[in-house]
């Protein structure tokens, strides 16, 4: 699962340090950071306040290497699943015509709704704190696998969420750890250490019950 940065790439190589956490970049018209690798996805901003021209003009700015993004998340409405699919409805057309891999941002209802599955090309997991530990948000991960889309997750910033994704997940972001140094020394330290646990596990000799 790689974790995709919202930094600089003094940032990301802190976390890529030794590879026990594979990098890419997330790129957002917030911040407007300088694209340093060639494995990376765009957000929309919509989580702190989307601004229309500053997400075309980041479009623009990185369209003749789109086929080097994983995905581009199409504006949506935080906390409301109904109103950022018939936002989907109406944007994600253009820029697949254009041809970006869009991603559905979900949100809290989602469950109770359809996913244009033949529409996209990944789900964000997005939404409310409520929503993003529920189980209905790891069931639409898992259809989206099975699917063979990509999946991401957004504000990944504890070992425990990390934990939580690590097997379902293609990719994660989260500000904390992309801000911060200690967070991202605290998440290489917990998922070097989860490795060599995991290498140190002896297997098991029982048998099945009969």
């Amino acid at each position: 699962m790689h974790f995709l940065m919202d930094s600089t790439k003094a940032a990301g190589d802190e976390l890529a340090v030794d590879g026990i956490v594979p990098v890419g970049q997330l790129l957002t018209p917030l911040t407007r950071y300088k694209r340093w690798s060639d494995f990376f996805a765009i957000d929309n901003g919509a989580f702190s306040s989307f601004h229309h021209k500053a997400f075309k003009a980041l479009l623009a700015r990185e369209y003749e290497h789109r086929r080097l993004c994983k995905f581009v998340a199409v504006p949506d409405v935080v906390g409301d699943a109904r109103r950022t699919l018939e936002v989907f409805n109406l944007l994600a057309h253009d820029l697949k015509s254009a041809g970006w891999p869009v991603a559905l941002v979900l949100q809290d209802g989602i469950g109770d709704l359809a996913i244009p599955w033949c529409q996209l090309a990944a789900v964000f997991i997005g939404g409310t704190t409520k929503f993003k530990e529920s189980d209905s948000a790891v069931a639409c991960a898992k259809a989206a696998r099975i699917l063979g889309k990509w999946v991401h997750v957004g504000r990944v910033n504890t070992p425990d969420r990390w934990d939580k994704w690590a097997k379902i997940a293609h990719s994660v972001d989260g500000s904390g750890v992309s801000r911060y140094s200690h967070m991202r020394t605290r998440l290489v330290d917990h998922v070097r250490t989860s490795a060599h646990t995991k290498k140190g596990k002896p297997r098991s000799t029982s048998r099945p019950a009969s």
